[in-house]
């Protein structure tokens, strides 16, 4: 008697390759020219999940960056308050283009969270120049939060799921890779910054 049970597919899968960087001084920055025309990287000071969430899901939906997006108003907030988080965002004539968020950690380090670009900001020079500026507020992050360690590390990871120039883009600001890994994840749809939008 043969079995003719047959099994629903499991959800399909994709493999993600992670990679963790690290500067361990302040003279390993290596600074990217500013771009000409009206960019301004500025701190936003009031912890905002609403322009939080749009920063996020603005940068990050074509290129599935999915954590954070089943979080309740409340644990975004939660996030944003936390001693030594900041958020620094690139503004190119008065709109936002991209941004850095910090986190400092007990230990001495800074971790660049999050970093990218909107779209249509990306191939103009600001990914350099907005790293170079975050990269050098991690390191003087104590000076705004004295209760804070000072840095002694600034780290990151990015991933095979973000932009091709994304390694290059740290590598040339004086990152060292530290850390290689791989995981399993489930496939995702690009979630863009409204459910649809997904332009690809």
């Amino acid at each position: 008697m043969s079995d003719t049970t047959r099994h629903a597919p499991g959800p399909a899968t994709t493999e993600v390759t992670i990679w963790s960087l690290e500067q361990t001084s302040p003279a390993d920055l290596r600074p990217a020219t500013a771009p000409d025309g009206d960019l301004r990287i500025v701190r936003s000071q009031v912890p905002l999940p609403e322009f939080s969430r749009f920063l996020y899901t603005a940068v990050g939906g074509d290129i599935r960056w999915t954590d954070r997006l089943g979080m309740t108003y409340a644990q975004w907030q939660e996030a944003l308050e936390r001693p030594g988080a900041e958020t620094w965002v690139a503004y190119e004539n008065g709109t936002p283009a991209g941004y850095v968020e910090l986190d400092a950690q007990d230990d001495g380090a800074v971790e660049i969270v999050y970093f990218g670009l909107i779209p249509a900001f990306r191939g103009r020079r600001i990914g350099g120049h907005l790293l170079s500026y975050g990269t050098a507020r991690a390191w003087d992050l104590a000076r705004r939060w004295p209760e804070r360690k000072p840095t002694e590390r600034v780290w990151l990871h990015t991933c095979s799921k973000d932009g091709p120039h994304a390694m290059d883009n740290y590598l040339r600001r004086g990152f060292r890779l530290f850390d290689t890994r791989t995981v399993t994840e489930p496939d995702v749809a690009n979630p863009g910054p409204w459910p649809g939008a997904d332009l690809r």
